[in-house]
């Protein structure tokens, strides 16, 4: 039964357009409490109404006035209430100070045309990398996300595979840890008031994804192998990969980079309400 007293956070946010012609959005919400989610719609008379503000993720709010279906699991909102905001992601001077300790782990890669390649995609998409979340709603989606991806990527790189550096080449494991995500920069949007997130239309008219942005890139400046490794990260074609891992006889370095960003993407932080 429809109860006020339930207080949901927001787990993703779009606005999308009726075959009428109006604005509709589609919010998702979940009961921290019990885990389910809550599929809710609003009509533009509603959006109208109400502050773009309330549908950050993470937010904590509560359903003031609504219809449900007879399972309880959808909802057409009119009104809402703001219990608790969230943070949008790390304020500038988090930013910053991740920003740097990338461009760290760039300095340690031996390979002059390698380091330099690599630092001067950073330092070219400087102000995008600071704001870029890594992506909309699995892993790491809020403001500065990218950076802090990106970060613990190298750093598991760094601690964990010290045993297998002389068997793989550090400085391109390094170098695909830093470039593997770097399309999401261009592939989403943020915005910085908000934290709201959205796929920018116009990437996706020239790139199939920020794989093959990051694949393509490297191919072209000579880095094959490091774009073998940004090319297998998704693990599986159906998932967005150009190299599927399930393909026989692949050298083992191929996997890699794989590992390490499922690992920050399973065990990092996964959305904005757990920032503190």
């Amino acid at each position: 039964m429809f109860s006020t007293d339930i207080i949901y956070e927001v787990v993703t946010f779009s606005i999308g357009d009726t075959k009428s012609g109006t604005k509709m959005g589609k919010l998702q919400l979940k009961d921290p409490k019990t885990g389910e989610f809550l599929n809710c719609i609003l009509w533009e008379e509603a959006l109208n109404r109400i502050d773009s503000k309330l549908f950050r993720t993470g937010n904590e709010l509560k359903i003031v006035s609504g219809s449900f279906n007879e399972k309880y699991n959808n909802c057409l909102v009119s009104s809402l209430e703001l219990i608790k905001e969230a943070k949008t992601g790390l304020d500038k001077q988090e930013q910053e100070n991740s920003y740097n300790e990338l461009i760290s782990y760039i300095n340690k890669i031996e390979n002059n045309d390698l380091k330099n390649f690599v630092l001067d995609i950073y330092e070219k998409n400087r102000e995008k990398i600071l704001i870029s979340p890594a992506a909309k709603l699995m892993h790491h989606n809020y403001i500065g996300g990218l950076l802090v991806h990106t970060l613990e990527c190298v750093k598991y790189a760094e601690s964990n595979l010290q045993n297998f550096f002389q068997r793989v080449n550090k400085d391109e494991v390094f170098a695909a840890c830093l470039l593997h995500d770097i399309g999401k920069i261009f592939e989403y949007t943020i915005d910085t008031e908000s934290g709201l997130i959205d796929y920018d239309e116009n990437f996706r008219k020239e790139w199939v994804s920020h794989s093959q942005y990051g694949f393509s890139i490297c191919m072209l400046a000579g880095f094959k192998r490091v774009a073998k490794m940004i090319a297998a990260h998704h693990a599986r074609a159906e998932w967005g990969a150009i190299i599927d891992l399930n393909e026989k006889d692949l050298e083992p370095y191929v996997y890699l980079i794989h590992h390490i960003d499922d690992l920050s993407a399973k065990f990092g932080k996964t959305n904005v309400a757990m920032l503190g």
